[in-house]
């Protein structure tokens, strides 16, 4: 209907609320959240400055109300909107690569203090899937040498657009590979010479329920592992052994069961000391870290 020659206007708020209602029903876990995030995705503005659009056009609705009946199914909203954060950065995600966690934030946290007052630090980053952390470090410490690797082939073309973009975007290139963490070769020529080590890697263990969004979406090579989800954490743990140099650091996400057996498998390395346990914002057990003696 229109009056005077203009469409009628709707209220954001009150499709924002209508959203929300819809993603609460299906069981999303943060439906206020995600409704304010794909309002602010259709109207091409950051979330904060949503209150700065009181009233917006049916075609907004109408897209809004599109991208909330896939959300309802439990698709990813990073696969809606296309990307997703981490540090200071954005990465483009979708089909067929891992979605960076916001748990991984803290992980990513604790190698930048470690990194801090070393010039030109070397960093690896290990099964880097989108390569989030690997950009991230590399956005924030323009001067580090950073590395990453993956298995999957996939995951590595969404890491090369990424790297790409952040490279267009003025930040330091990092040093992308195809590899298996694996194979004790991998890196080999790095030996004893990287200040920090990141990884992420697959740690759920084999026939645990996950959510939708994980079980749909996620590949699961990038998320289950074998062995009580410890089998590549073990691998992990070796290069991070014979990588660091002394003082450089290890930080690696698990799983919330594998608080105690993760930091067991770091101390058993007696090169590596300073192993600590660290909590997600929740309290869960998140990640470990250890330092090179």
């Amino acid at each position: 209907m229109c009056q005077g020659g203009r469409v009628n206007r709707q209220p954001l708020r009150l499709a924002i609320l209508e959203a929300t209602r819809i993603l609460e029903q299906a069981g999303v876990a943060s439906p206020r959240n995600d409704a304010e995030l794909i309002a602010a995705h259709v109207l091409g503005v950051e979330r904060g400055r949503l209150p700065l659009t009181p009233l917006v056009d049916p075609p907004v609705v109408e897209s809004m109300r599109r991208l909330v009946e896939q959300r309802s199914k439990r698709v990813p909203l990073q696969h809606l909107t296309g990307w997703a954060a981490l540090g200071d950065i954005t990465v483009n995600v979708g089909a067929g690569v891992f979605v960076p966690r916001p748990e991984t934030e803290l992980l990513l946290e604790w190698g930048l203090k470690l990194l801090k007052g070393r010039e030109y630090p070397v960093v690896v980053d290990l099964c880097t899937g989108s390569g989030a952390l690997a950009l991230a470090v590399a956005h924030a410490r323009p001067d580090a040498v950073v590395y990453a690797v993956d298995n999957d082939a996939t995951a590595l073309a969404w890491a090369r657009h990424n790297a790409d973009a952040r490279a267009a975007a003025g930040d330091t290139p990092i040093r992308l590979y195809s590899g298996d963490v694996t194979d004790h070769t991998v890196f080999a020529e790095l030996d004893g010479l990287v200040d920090l080590v990141l990884c992420n890697p697959p740690y759920v263990p084999e026939g645990t329920q996950v959510p939708r969004e994980v079980a749909d979406h996620d590949p699961p090579q990038a998320v289950f592992a074998p062995g009580g989800g410890l089998a590549v954490i073990r691998h992990i743990v070796g290069m991070a052994a014979r990588l660091l140099r002394p003082g450089g650091g290890v930080a690696m996400e698990h799983d919330d069961t594998q608080g105690s057996a993760v930091p067991e498998l770091l101390r058993s390395r007696k090169v590596l000391t300073d192993v600590r346990g660290h909590q997600d914002l929740a309290g869960r057990p998140r990640f470990a870290t250890a330092l090179r003696g």
